[in-house]
Order: C-alpha cells, then structure tokens, then sequence
C-alpha cells in the first residue's frame, strides 16, 4: 500500500520517485539510512519505471563493496548492454569506502565516471550503516560524522536521498492517509496505537494496517479495541512467552521462544520492532514495581491510555514484574535493550546474534563480556 504525499520525512523519498518516473536522473544517487520502508519504496520505484521484469536477469546487478572494486563496476556501468536497454547497479557496502587508509582513489574514480557517465546505467550507492532520527538535531555523533564524511565525497557527485525515521505524528498522519484510500475509516486512537506498539517501523506498520483493512472487511472503520485485539495482542503473545523465560532466568527457553519469533513472520528484519515492544513491556514491568502493583485493577490505574496491557496478558505481566525486586534490576535491563538497540542500527554482521547475546544478559547467563568471544563478534566494529 502506497500514499501520496505524506510529510517531511516522506519528501525526499517521493522526490525521487518523481525524479525516477519521469527519467530526469542524475548519474548516481546514495541512499542514506537504515529506514527499510523508504529503500523498498526507492528500490520499487527503479524497477516498475526503469527494469521490466523480463530484462532483470540482463539489466539489474546487486554489488557488494566488500567483495567487488568499485573500479570493477564502473566498468561494468559504463559498457552498453546488449541485452538490457538500461542497466540499475545497486552497490551495497558503503562503509568500505571508509575503513582506514586513503580511498582517494576510488572517490576520483566516482568523480570521473559521474562527469561522464553511461547515460543508460544508473548507480544507488546504499549507506545504511548510518541512522537518521526523525529529529535530526538527536542525530548519534558518529552517524552525524559519517553522514558529513559521504556529504563531502560521494555527495559532490550524487544525488542525496536521505532515509529517515517518522516523528510519531507524521507517522499517525500517515496511517489515516493510508487507511482512507483504501476507503477504510480508522480511529485517531487507533492510529497512534499501531505506530506506538509497532515503535514507529513503518514496515511492519503497512504489513498490520493491510492485515487490518481487510479484517474491516464491509463495515470499513477500524477501531481501538481491533488494534489492541488484532495487532498488538498478536505480536505480544510470544513476546511475553519471551520475557516470562526471561523474567524466570531461563535462558535456554528464551532463546528457544526467541528462535520462534524470529523464524516467524518478518524474521530478522522486523528485529528492532520486537526490540521496541521488549523494551515496552519492560517499562510496564517498571511502572508496576514503582507503584507496588499487586492486582489487574491497580493496573488500570497505574498504566495509563496507550501504555496498557492486552487484558490477556495483565496476569502473565504483574506475575513477571514481581520477579524484579528492585526498580534498579530493571532499568538495568532497560539499558541492556537500549545498547542491543544501538547495535542492530549500526549494521551488525548479525542481527540475530546480537538480540541472542541481549537475551541471555537478561536472563542473567553470566557475564557476557569475557565468556562469548563468539556473541562479541555479532556486535558492529564502529571506526
């Protein structure tokens, strides 16, 4: 499901559609951020207008610059093809071009070929090893000093397409947007809460909202208690599957639960989805403690409009909070998932080991630091 314009965060993805449909291109572009719902959009919108199905075998090529020179394939770029009339190079792995040494070379080699370019190929430059907040003044450091590192090479040579996340507001817009061109009335409330259990991943945020509609089927309204229902108590049946083996300092039966999670549905792609309803369920956790919850009733009162429980699930959580002795073994957790967090936007090798690494922690399997060199490993190497 696809919107018209939708918000500031959305311009510069539906720029270059525009751009791309109407085949005013530059030589280049660089895609930057980790935002997945905007590359798909980017990538989907190269391919309807400028690859047709039947000549993607010919003209379409996926490169790695770990693996591929980037003088390698500016050849490939600038040699006509025979077969294809246009040719799309996705080139991944940007953060080669940035590893220590100097990449002069190769940048003057971009340079060049973007002066004088194949006017039938197209480069994307994909630098999703950066994240871009929806308010770019809380922009980490290091990304800020990565994306200037790209403004100040790449950037004088390319097209700029910047991938960002969505302000929750701009995001509920966009899910009212969304939900009334498919002809379907959805609550304001409704709205918010879809953005706010799925954390803002507007991925996972079409996929329920398509899910949603159809459930809407003739009545086309779609209300709070169906997103409760429907969305939130879906996803988080095995999320506290998960945190009651976490809370019990099972760790074979964490990972066994978080295996399950990830083998289902979106997989490791919806990865920091399920670490936002995680972290969601600890606060809850947090707030039950800090007011010495005992039963569903003072639950009610505790967490407020937005911030409930599933009716399901409100045993199952006040069982688990009990577990916590202190408010300080749980906002330890809290910053144990904000680091996990913080790994899987950096690019990590793998984003499954890095939330089997934060499950084990939270399930107090030892120390983590010394005794798994292998887990070490799945954590992003950052320059």
């Amino acid at each position: 499901m696809r919107s018209a314009s939708s918000g500031r965060s959305f311009a510069p993805t539906e720029r270059f559609e525009a751009e791309v449909s109407a085949r005013k291109l530059k030589p280049a572009y660089v895609l930057i951020g980790d935002e997945s719902f905007f590359r798909r959009r980017c990538r989907e919108a190269i391919l309807r207008h400028l690859v047709p199905d039947e000549l993607r075998e010919f003209g379409l090529y996926e490169c790695d610059l770990a693996a591929t020179g980037i003088h390698e394939i500016l050849d490939r770029a600038r040699t006509a093809s025979l077969m294809a009339p246009f040719q799309v190079f996705f080139i991944h792995g940007v953060k080669a071009l940035y590893t220590r040494g100097s990449h002069e070379d190769e940048f003057e080699a971009i340079r060049s070929y973007a002066e004088s370019p194949n006017p039938d190929a197209l480069l994307i430059f994909i630098a999703d090893h950066i994240s871009i907040p929806a308010d770019v003044r809380r922009i980490e450091m290091q990304d800020r000093d990565r994306y200037e590192r790209i403004r100040e090479t790449l950037g004088q040579c390319c097209g700029i397409v910047e991938l960002g996340r969505v302000e929750e507001s701009e995001a509920v817009r966009w899910v009212l947007r969304l939900a009334g061109e498919q002809g379907v009335n959805m609550e304001q409330d409704a709205a918010r809460e879809l953005v706010d259990a799925l954390g803002g991943d507007l991925t996972m945020i079409a996929n329920e909202l398509e899910k949603l509609v159809l459930y809407a089927g003739e009545k086309k309204r779609i209300t709070l208690a169906e997103v409760e229902t429907l969305v939130i108590g879906a996803k988080q049946r095995s999320l506290y599957e998960l945190t009651e083996a976490i809370s019990a300092r099972n760790a074979a039966a964490a990972l066994e639960v978080l295996d399950a999670i990830l083998c289902s549905g979106d997989g490791e792609e919806a990865a920091i989805g399920h670490l936002y309803m995680l972290a969601r369920t600890f606060r809850q956790m947090l707030v039950i403690v800090e007011h010495n919850v005992r039963d569903s009733r003072a639950l009610w009162q505790a967490l407020w409009q937005g911030f409930r429980l599933p009716p399901f699930a409100a045993d199952d959580v006040l069982r688990q909070a009990r577990r916590y002795k202190t408010r300080r073994e749980i906002t330890h957790a809290l910053r144990l998932i904000a680091r996990a967090d913080l790994a899987l936007r950096s690019n990590p090798v793998s984003k499954r080991l890095v939330l089997e690494k934060l499950v084990l922690e939270l399930a107090g399997a030892g120390d983590m630091e010394g005794s798994t060199p292998w887990l070490q490993d799945s954590l992003p190497q950052i320059r």
